[in-house]
């Protein structure tokens, strides 16, 4: 089986974490790793929200899977876009790593006044400005080790990452967790996704065995109501869901919709209906003043 990946580090280790699943679900499948280079990982200058439509992080992957090239891709499913393309199907999630976001190095109330704080994320951005409107919020793109050593030479007095990717490095150095009540993570925020073209059913049921239900159905409503409001992957929204037993508690914020962030917490049952994904997503969006 051919499977394809972004280059960067981070993707690669995600990677081997596929094929080290694949070859306990399906261990007569051999794996060859095939490394794209992505618009997101090329275009180091444009803002993230600005590139959100064309899926920055997996239109070269879309189209060598759609042309055979290869028969997989192996992606940060918060980085798929809402609409899949067509001929293609997220056909697994694996069980959720940590979601939260983390700050290096030092605690958010202990930054002193007038601070200079890195993140790509405008969703980040607007929960810091809402937080902490007197540090200074600023771009930074890249990968984890070069935002790392920017952190390291100076140009950032923090930076904020997600803790799933820096425990799948391995990377330790000093970092806090973000509170998730406040600083919500991004839909899908943890969790590795695999693509693959809908008419290939030899792939799919290869495929199929790695799939962790829990986490399907709490993404699945993360990703359903910010397509219900409309957003992308690069959107100033957080929403976070979790499944407990037969119910998914889900906590949600939006930024930009309305004069004040809104801010959501309830419960679903698992067999949830679209209507109410729909209440959240029309609340968050100042559609309606209450769910």
């Amino acid at each position: 089986m051919k499977v394809g990946t972004r280059e960067s580090k981070l993707a690669m280790r995600q990677t081997e974490i596929f094929c080290e699943r694949m070859a306990e679900a399906n261990p007569d499948i051999d794996c060859e790793v095939i490394g794209l280079k992505s618009l997101g990982d090329i275009d180091l200058t444009s803002p993230l929200n600005q590139m959100a439509a064309t899926g920055a992080f997996v239109r070269e992957l879309d189209e060598a899977m759609k042309q055979g090239a290869i028969d997989c891709s192996v992606n940060s499913l918060k980085d798929i876009p809402i609409d899949v393309d067509p001929e293609l199907m997220v056909v697994a999630v694996f069980p959720r790593d940590a979601d939260e976001d983390v700050i290096l190095p030092c605690p958010l109330e202990e930054l002193p006044q007038g601070a200079k704080v890195g993140t790509a994320s405008v969703r980040r951005q607007s929960m810091l400005h809402e937080v902490r409107p007197d540090l200074r919020v600023e771009v930074l793109r890249g990968n984890i080790h070069t935002r790392l050593q920017r952190l390291d030479d100076g140009d950032f007095d923090a930076i904020i990452l997600a803790k799933a990717g820096l425990d799948r490095m391995g990377i330790e150095r000093p970092m806090h967790v973000l509170d998730k009540e406040v600083f919500v993570p991004a839909p899908a925020q943890g969790a590795i996704a695999v693509e693959c073209r809908k008419d290939d059913d030899e792939t799919r049921r290869a495929l199929q065995k790695l799939d962790h239900m829990p986490t399907r159905i709490a993404t699945g409503v993360e990703r359903g109501i910010m397509k219900l409001m409309g957003a992308g992957c690069s959107s100033p929204v957080g929403i976070n869901a979790v499944v407990d037993g037969d119910s998914v508690h889900v906590r949600a914020v939006s930024y930009g919709y309305t004069d004040e962030p809104r801010r959501v917490e309830t419960d679903l049952p698992c067999d949830y209906v679209m209507d109410e994904l729909l209440d959240i997503a029309e609340y968050l969006t100042g559609k309606r003043d209450h769910i």
